[in-house]
């Protein structure tokens, strides 16, 4: 699909971030700005490392956030690309709406509650989805307080960035030390023998919401952790092979959850599928987005390939945005 327009659709693709998941974000715009297909003018804009704004060129903008505000509003869209804190968790989002722009993906609250992974699975719980027994820590101390072995993780972070399989009682507190260096709360969860199955729901232009087929992470009984996301050496299997009625649960726990949290755009829900059946893990609003990451390869497997993916989140922005 292309645009239709008599000019073309001037994209703003914002990349970067003041966060540990930079890199990956600069990595999803730029496979944005290199796919969209004729009718799409990408501009490209950075947050760096420090928070400086720099422009299409590379360059720091001499007055800031104020120069680009004025570029964004040279753009009939805004596709924010960035993951993880000051972006995914409504940041950009925030700043989108007060400048009445329209803009791809979810908006300020359901990017701040997903982000939220202990608030998450508290909208889970309510709405009746399983999710794993949790603690919340705000000091790298104390005992464990979950059986052994457990995982902590910051509250809100991503790319399982500080993120730590603690299977010792000593290994405890440097696990707190390494989460809460990233967030000043650590979520201590207990572990969960079972299947590694994603789901993403996409919104159309019209409200519609539309399922991926199911992924399955083949770890070999590995944590899915930074290393393994990003070396190449994860695998996955598309369609995750399951029953009628494990699709038909996992289907529903994710619209639901997108419908509860308000999410727009796609949004990509990661569960463990165990003995007694599916536990949410966590949801991600700013799933990674280049061509090879799990949401464009779901969906490519349902035959709607990557430039399809970008066009039909552009289009779905644009007609929120009129309504």
């Amino acid at each position: 699909m292309t645009s239709t327009t008599p000019h073309p659709v001037r994209v703003a693709i914002i990349g970067g971030g003041q966060n540990c998941e930079h890199d990956v974000s600069l990595a999803t715009a730029h496979a944005v700005a290199t796919a969209l297909p004729d009718g799409y003018e990408p501009l490209g804009l950075t947050i760096g490392r420090d928070g400086a704004w720099l422009g299409p060129d590379g360059q720091p903008l001499a007055d800031g956030l104020a120069g680009a505000l004025r570029l964004l509003r040279t753009c009939d869209v805004v596709f924010p690309a960035v993951h993880g804190p000051r972006g995914e968790d409504g940041t950009l989002a925030a700043l989108c709406d007060l400048a009445q722009l329209p803009y791809v993906g979810s908006g300020v609250r359901a990017g701040a509650l997903a982000m939220d992974k202990a608030t998450t699975k508290l909208i889970a719980k309510d709405l009746g989805i399983p999710v794993a027994r949790s603690a919340l820590a705000t000091t790298a101390d104390g005992t464990p307080p979950l059986p052994l072995p457990l995982v902590v993780k910051p509250v809100a972070a991503g790319s399982s960035h500080g993120v730590t399989l603690v299977d010792t009682p000593d290994a405890y507190r440097p696990a707190l030390a390494a989460a809460l260096a990233l967030d000043s709360r650590a979520l201590v969860e207990e572990t969960l023998e079972g299947r590694e199955i994603d789901i993403a729901v996409l919104q159309r232009a019209d409200q519609t919401l539309v399922t991926s087929p199911a992924l399955e992470i083949l770890t070999a009984g590995r944590l899915f952790d930074t290393t393994l996301k990003y070396d190449g050496t994860a695998a996955f299997r598309i369609p995750a092979p399951l029953t009628s009625q494990e699709q038909s649960t996992l289907t529903r726990h994710a619209t639901r959850l997108f419908r509860a949290l308000g999410c727009a755009g796609t949004a990509r829900f990661d569960f463990f599928l165990t003995p007694s059946g599916f536990v949410l893990n966590e949801v991600n609003t700013a799933p990674g987005l280049t061509e090879h990451s799990q949401v464009p390869k779901m969906f490519a497997a349902a035959g709607s390939h990557y430039p399809q993916l970008l066009t039909e989140l552009i289009d779905s922005a644009l007609a929120t945005h009129r309504r």
